[in-house]
């Protein structure tokens, strides 16, 4: 990534992991859970999303993630059912600006309004916001411990086979980190291969490109 490129992403970046996170809170709040909110998590302050080895994934791996929001789903009326929807909001938040950023790219693109060098900079920074909340939606999709989609795929799984898929959770985080180390330094790209469709599909159609 050279640096015209990095200076662009880290705005979408920042943005990306601070939304994720948010809504996390926010949700987990609604449902009778403070836990994130008396943490001081429930903010829109990057400073305090921001996980440094997540951030450095997304700039050199293109799959990152935030630092996790404090759940307590003892709190849930519904443990079950509502951190499972608490899970999915995270994903959902970056899906949807994901959409958000190509309406407004789309609406704009064609505008005489906007000088050359300008427009050049802004449609740049929103095809980036675009590219790194579609890849943390669907990368934390993926049913692996900690990320959402382990927690989803848990609240849907029968009660019984759900405990016996928490058995497996402390291999999770090192089965995620060789993947991720197959796609960058031994030319596997497992998660290229899985995520890249899905994100190049709603990238086309969001932009309309």
């Amino acid at each position: 990534m050279n640096l015209n490129n990095l200076l662009i992403s880290i705005p979408a970046i920042l943005y990306a992991l601070t939304i994720h996170e948010y809504f996390h809170g926010w949700t987990a709040n609604k449902f009778g859970d403070p836990t994130a909110r008396l943490q001081g998590r429930l903010t829109l302050n990057p400073l305090a999303h921001i996980d440094i080895l997540g951030a450095l994934c997304f700039v050199f791996a293109h799959f990152g993630w935030g630092k996790p929001v404090p759940v307590n789903p003892y709190n849930f009326r519904n443990p079950r059912r509502d951190n499972m929807i608490v899970s999915f909001a995270g994903p959902a938040s970056n899906f949807v600006s994901a959409f958000l950023f190509g309406v407004i790219f789309q609406l704009l693109r064609n505008t005489p309004f906007i000088p050359m060098n300008v427009s050049a900079i802004f449609y740049n920074l929103l095809i980036s916001g675009i590219i790194i909340n579609l890849s943390l939606a669907f990368f934390n999709m993926i049913p692996l411990f900690p990320l959402d989609g382990s927690h989803i795929l848990e609240g849907l799984l029968p009660y019984p086979m759900a405990q016996k898929y928490k058995e497996i959770e402390r291999y999770s985080p090192f089965i995620l980190l060789g993947l991720i180390i197959l796609g960058n330094y031994a030319g596997i790209p497992i998660l290229g291969i899985i995520l890249g469709p899905p994100i190049q599909y709603f990238l086309r159609l969001f932009t309309g490109l």
